[in-house]
């Protein structure tokens, strides 16, 4: 081996030597920093901390803070409401009547007693009681009967409570029907005392 030989053999161990002290030197002093997800995960863990001091007391609850309202939200809803929206939900429901009666049953009673309910809850209301029949009869039969039907349910209404000035009644007789198709069903459907708010 000659000299140039032994030059290039030591120049390449100097080189090996220079990167492995290189990567030794980058080694300790990256063991030497914190990590960079030491770090990450430190700085939100302080924010997180000094967020919950800085937390504000909870609210008080909607009990806790307002007086309780004497009046049902049930109650407080209706005020809101305009009269044809009332009539749309039919807070008050119509009863109904077996065919040529102007008798109220165990059911109908129960319609009107629920509808006294609300009427009582909200004293300022006025209602007109509609009595319509099916299509069945002559037109005056069953103006009359739809009359009866009508002051059958008004007269419920006043042993249950409700003032008769707040009440008015009218007949359509089969003028009206709620449903015009023919058959037990459609009939059973108009054979009613249809109750409507016409004053709040």
């Amino acid at each position: 081996m000659d000299d140039k030989e032994k030059s290039m053999i030591q120049a390449n161990n100097l080189w090996f030597l220079a990167i492995i002290l290189f990567l030794a030197t980058l080694a300790v002093a990256c063991a030497t920093k914190e990590p960079l997800v030491t770090e990450t995960v430190v700085e939100p863990a302080q924010a997180l901390s000094s967020a919950e001091v800085d937390k504000p007391k909870p609210l008080k609850s909607p009990r806790e803070s307002s007086p309780v309202s004497s009046v049902p939200l049930e109650e407080e809803l209706i005020a809101g409401q305009s009269i044809d929206d009332l009539n749309r939900e039919a807070l008050l429901k119509a009863a109904f009547f077996k065919y040529d009666s102007a008798e109220l049953d165990t059911a109908a009673q129960d319609v009107v007693s629920e509808n006294s309910r609300v009427l009582l809850n909200n004293p300022t209301w006025l209602v007109t009681i509609e009595g319509h029949c099916d299509e069945r009869g002559t037109a005056e039969y069953n103006l009359a009967l739809g009359e009866k039907r009508a002051a059958a349910a008004k007269d419920y209404l006043l042993e249950l409570g409700i003032n008769s000035d707040r009440i008015r009644v009218v007949s359509y007789g089969k003028e009206f029907p709620f449903d015009p198709g023919q058959g037990e069903s459609a009939w059973a459907e108009n054979r009613r005392a249809h109750f409507v708010i016409t004053s709040k």
